[in-house]
C-alpha cells in the first residue's frame, strides 16, 4: 500500500478558519465576484462554509 497524499491541517468545530478569498457566482446578478473571510467578519456577518464535488455526486 502507498504513501497518502499530504493535505492541509483540518479545522475543527469551534476552530477559527484561515483568512480566505475565493470567486463566487451570484445567479440574481448573473455575475461573478469575490468573497473574503475578512470582509465577512467586518460586516458582522455569520458564515457557514460548505463544500461539495464539483460533479454534484450527492453529499
Amino acid at each position: 500500500m502507498g504513501e497518502l497524499p499530504q493535505t492541509q491541517p483540518s479545522v475543527k468545530l469551534g476552530q477559527r478558519v484561515p483568512d480566505f478569498e475565493m470567486t463566487t457566482y451570484d445567479p440574481v446578478r448573473d455575475d461573478f465576484g469575490k468573497v473574503s473571510l475578512v470582509e465577512q467578519i467586518a460586516n458582522k456577518r455569520w458564515t457557514i462554509l460548505f463544500f461539495y464535488p464539483a460533479d454534484f455526486t450527492f453529499v
